[in-house]
């Protein structure tokens, strides 16, 4: 089943401006597939294959002179020397779109590209699908289908059983990534810290409270998170500073790229045990800011993406800055509507007089309304939150 990806178009406008483009995002969210459809009469080359990985760093200028029409190089931070030898080809032949760059580590990656490639590359994200690709290609789902299955292509393409699928998802990226990144001398230690962070989704991250509970140091935590976070796993939503005489939450909120993951690490199989489950508002939070992030990243721009939160516990899901002024976003999985929704939005409108706050509530319901007090979406149509901005 073929799905499109809304970031098709950026990637061809980025080629046509960029001597190179390169995308980045976790393992399986369909870098591969996208530049291969987007560029089908580029020789593709799969830098995992050590065979053509030693082959490429044999003889890197002949290598990468093959080809004619243009090139994609999958996970390229597998050979970042071969970055260097790009950067003197596209200098000399001045021409737009000859190399397609994709990679899953984001530290790694980036690191090479910005020291090579700095004003030469276009760098855009890919991550799962999201809900608006998955209606336009007739998979909608219900809100507890969407939080079991999550958003990786293969589940809908092929049909498989999430449950599954993370798992094996899972561990292969212990197997596979992380021992080459870290040294993990107590693997079931990881284990069990990997799932504590899905069962904290939606709140503060607290290092200091997952050492103690995983029993390992405090840079230890702070080291496993950096390798997640680079990784794709776990996404870290900064808190909204400013300089109102606040005392605002410093601290980071916790979420994971996938919903679907997070599901499968906090055991749940099947779609009774979803409705039933107390984090079930949680992971409707964390899904709706990763699809909040996805049509950011579709359009090539940054999330730009915060939370709100003061010591007095009042607090905003989502602060988006929109110019001078600011969008808040209220999550909610419930189906009905109600006027304490509004409570954290009235607050940050009233600590920033100055500013005009754009207040929306998105939720589960399908009732809809717009007005200047607040907007009233429906979690499958937020393309409405960006319309005004």
């Amino acid at each position: 089943m073929f799905i499109k990806r809304e970031l098709d178009l950026e990637l061809k406008l980025s080629a046509k401006q960029y001597p190179v483009v390169t995308i980045t995002g976790p393992r399986q969210s369909g870098k591969t597939t996208l530049a291969r459809r987007a560029f089908p009469r580029y020789r593709y080359v799969n830098l995992e294959e050590l065979d053509t990985r030693e082959l490429a760093e044999a003889d890197p200028r002949a290598f990468l002179n093959t080809a004619v029409k243009g090139m994609i190089l999958d996970e390229v931070q597998r050979a970042p020397e071969l970055l260097s030898y790009i950067q003197s080809i596209v200098d000399i032949k001045k021409k737009k779109g000859q190399f397609i760059l994709t990679g899953s580590r984001n530290f790694e990656l980036m690191e090479s590209v910005t020291q090579s490639l700095a004003g030469r590359t276009a760098i855009l994200n890919l991550l799962p699908l999201s809900i608006s690709e998955l209606k336009k290609a007739k998979q909608d789902n219900s809100t507890d289908q969407y939080l079991l299955k999550g958003f990786y292509p293969r589940v809908y393409a092929e049909g498989l059983e999430p449950h599954k699928v993370y798992r094996n998802y899972f561990q292969t990226y212990i197997e596979r990534d992380l021992r080459s990144l870290i040294n993990v001398k107590d693997l079931r230690a990881f284990q069990k810290f990997v799932k504590l962070c899905s069962g904290r989704v939606g709140q503060i991250f607290n290092a200091s409270a997952l050492s103690s509970e995983v029993g390992v140091s405090v840079p230890t935590i702070n080291s496993w998170v950096s390798i997640l976070r680079e990784s794709y796993v776990i996404f870290l939503l900064q808190p909204y500073f400013t300089n109102v005489n606040k005392r605002l939450v410093r601290s980071p909120k916790i979420y994971f790229y996938d919903v679907g993951l997070a599901a499968y690490l906090l055991g749940i199989e099947n779609l009774t045990q979803m409705s039933r489950d107390p984090l079930r508002g949680a992971l409707f939070e964390n899904m709706i800011v990763m699809e909040l992030i996805k049509y950011r990243f579709n359009k090539g721009l940054d999330h730009g993406l915060y939370f709100f939160r003061d010591d007095k516990q009042h607090e905003v899901d989502v602060i988006m800055a929109s110019g001078s002024d600011l969008v808040g976003v209220e999550i909610k999985s419930s189906l009905t509507f109600h006027q304490d929704f509004l409570k954290g939005l009235n607050h940050v409108r009233r600590v920033f007089k100055n500013k005009t706050v754009r207040a929306i509530v998105v939720y589960a319901g399908t009732d809809a309304q717009s007005g200047e007090e607040f907007s009233l979406l429906n979690y499958k149509n937020l393309a409405g939150i960006f319309v005004r901005r």
